[in-house]
């Protein structure tokens, strides 16, 4: 197992990242999440913009997820790791969360509804604290991601069509910035770049990883 007290740069307690995150982030949600003409800067190919035009990519699905930040003295990260058998990233560590739907009256219901059915959070325990930047995916998502405080006394009942297991990451261990490794790979023939954060065995690399980038720039950026 990796150290999670190698390499931070920055104290990490509870306190200090709820308050960083009730002042940088906002309930306000973008435009873009449901307007593809609206630009967005964050995504698969945040690194190299003009790779979206090569792929031949569009991204139009408005999706939403939470990331949920337990309030311990130690704060930490709950993760997911997805059955094999779903059509979108199967197989990976990913936040709760999935496309919105028409009767979600907001990206926050359908974030807090997506965890209540893939890993039984009650939402009751849920705190929001605000939105990261819109984050677009090769498999056609715009995605949302909810930050929010979740109560450390919760319960999982996790569905197991979905979900082969969920787990926590201490939180300084993911925001520590030489744990996010850039990596590369072929991806039909495009160079695709993207993050990855190994936590022991665990990889955490793709679109997490890149949300979880956003919320290190976010919270502990200038």
């Amino acid at each position: 197992m990796v150290d999670p007290a190698a390499a931070f740069d920055h104290t990490v307690t509870a306190g200090d990242f709820f308050a960083r995150a009730r002042t940088r982030l906002s309930l306000d949600v973008p435009k873009g999440l449901t307007d593809p003409s609206e630009s967005a800067t964050r995504g698969d190919l945040d690194l190299d913009p003009a790779t979206w035009e090569r792929a031949g990519v569009m991204a139009t699905k408005p999706a939403a997820v939470l990331v949920p930040v337990i309030d311990r003295s130690e704060p930490s990260v709950l993760l997911t790791l997805r059955t094999g058998e779903l059509n979108s990233h199967a197989g990976q560590i990913a936040f709760p969360g999935g496309k919105i739907d028409p009767y979600d009256k907001t990206p926050l219901a359908a974030s807090l509804r997506e965890a209540r059915e893939e890993i039984g959070l009650d939402s009751r325990l849920v705190d929001p604290l605000g939105y990261l930047d819109l984050y677009l995916t090769f498999s056609g998502f715009r995605i949302l991601p909810l930050v929010a405080r979740v109560d450390p006394g919760y319960d999982l009942a996790l569905n197991r069509s979905e979900v082969v297991e969920a787990f926590e990451v201490p939180l300084a261990f993911l925001m520590a910035s030489g744990n996010q490794v850039l990596k590369s790979r072929d991806w039909k023939g495009i160079t695709r770049h993207y993050y990855e954060i190994m936590y022991g065995q665990r990889q955490i690399w793709g679109v997490t990883a890149g949300i979880l980038r956003n919320l290190y720039e976010r919270i502990y950026g200038g």
